[in-house]
């Protein structure tokens, strides 16, 4: 392996989340302050303390290169994964295999995380194993149905990706990270491109149950005013469902194949809070030293940057405070003038999925000039005084984007991308 540092290009999106099943439509509902918020009909909720979430609407997973008995056996968060995958490798152009192809298999890699992995399989059949504790009439495909490295696999099968395979799970924070070690993977020269994202189906009973026992999510019961980072009124997150991926590629590479770059990775973090299970670091220090590992490597500069910030923003009362001490910390008197907002307004928390979609809205506004607005945002909290871009998207033309995540055990980690 030789010492030279690559760059790594964004050269695929592919999402599926509350706000749109494709990237467009993702884009656009999100540009236009979209609540994807909404009561859940898909399973009885009157005993539960929330009946609120961010579900996916009107998705078909043939449209996205699924068949029937493929579909059968996977656990949603599986196909959801599979969803954004085939989005994100169509954009891309990249082939590993037969006519067309434009990239050694073994050169192919994926690092796709999952917070939980198949939390419905895992639901329904411990309530199998409650009913007969033979066990007799558990699926045999339990366990390759719930193990949360199986979307990372499934993907590299279905793109005969042969080359590194990783499934980071780091809670909330998951997807960030995953994308993270994929960056510097390619630019140590492991692999040319990597499918990196992530993939999580939580909102279901157990899980509605479990984060609100846990007092961590919002139990409003307007769902349009539920998530609400940054607000005084704010009352815990929202749980979503969901999944992003986008397509890293050695910058070489993708120039010499002609795809289209949407902007540079250049720049990863990666700390531990070492304090709560649950709580962030209230002082906001080790969040802070995180986002500057991702500054400094991303060679920020005062004089000529012009910042865009996708926050973590959960609507938590302790997330928001700490990390708007974080962004202070790290970036002094120039957080006041970065341009901030927190889209899990809009489409909610989607734990493993939730930093790759972030990173996503990261890349997109960008190269698009537009910056996403944290909706709702109609009573901030006098401790988040910064610009989270209240309410309406407004027109910045942003050159450098950090997009944040910060998970359970005190994970945090921080992306910097620059406009090409």
């Amino acid at each position: 392996m030789d010492t030279k540092i690559r760059r790594v290009a964004v050269t695929g999106l592919g999402v599926l989340t509350p706000v749109g099943n494709d990237v467009p439509t993702f884009w656009k509902n999100l540009i236009g302050g979209v609540c994807g918020i909404d009561y859940i009909t898909e399973f009885p909720v009157e005993e539960l303390l929330v009946k609120i979430g961010g579900k996916i609407h009107d998705f078909d997973p043939e449209q996205y290169g699924m068949d029937k008995p493929f579909i059968r056996k996977q656990d949603p968060f599986t196909i959801y994964a599979m969803a954004s995958a085939w989005q994100a490798m169509r954009d891309s152009g990249l082939v590993a295999e037969g006519e067309g192809q434009n990239i050694d298999p073994m050169r192919l890699g994926v690092y796709v995380s999952s917070g939980i992995g198949g939390f419905s399989t895992i639901y329904t059949e411990v309530g199998k194993m409650y009913e007969d504790p033979s066990g007799k009439w558990l699926s045999p495909n339990f366990i390759p149905t719930m193990i949360s490295n199986i979307a990372a696999g499934q993907i590299a099968i279905r793109y005969h990706a042969q080359g590194p395979n990783i499934n980071v799970v780091t809670a909330c924070a998951s997807s960030t990270h995953a994308l993270g070690e994929a960056f510097r993977a390619i630019r140590h020269g492991y692999a040319d491109a990597i499918i990196a994202g992530g993939s999580d189906h939580c909102t279901i009973p157990i899980g509605l149950a479990g984060f609100a026992n846990a007092r961590a999510i919002s139990r409003a019961e307007d769902p349009k005013y539920a998530s609400l980072p940054f607000n005084a009124n704010r009352g815990g997150f929202v749980m979503a469902d969901g999944s992003a991926m986008l397509i890293l590629e050695e910058y070489e590479h993708a120039v010499a194949r002609g795809a289209h770059i949407y902007a540079e990775l250049v720049g990863y973090g990666s700390t531990c809070d070492a304090y709560h299970a649950t709580a962030p670091r209230p002082d906001g220090t080790t969040q802070a030293a995180c986002i500057r590992q991702a500054l400094d490597e991303a060679a920020f500069d005062e004089a000529r940057d012009t910042v865009y910030i996708n926050a973590h923003g959960t609507g938590t009362r302790l997330n928001d405070v700490s990390e708007t001490k974080a962004f202070k910390l790290a970036l002094g008197d120039y957080a006041y003038r970065c341009h901030i907002s927190s889209t899990k307004s809009m489409h909610g928390h989607m734990f493993g999925a939730t930093g790759a979609a972030e990173a996503v809205v990261t890349v997109l506004t960008l190269e698009r000039g537009i910056i996403p607005p944290t909706i709702n945002l109609d009573t901030p909290d006098p401790e988040c005084d910064l610009d989270y871009t209240p309410n309406h998207a407004v027109e910045a033309p942003v050159n450098l984007g950090l997009s944040d995540s910060f998970g359970f055990g005190g994970h945090n980690a921080c992306l910097a991308f620059r406009k090409i």
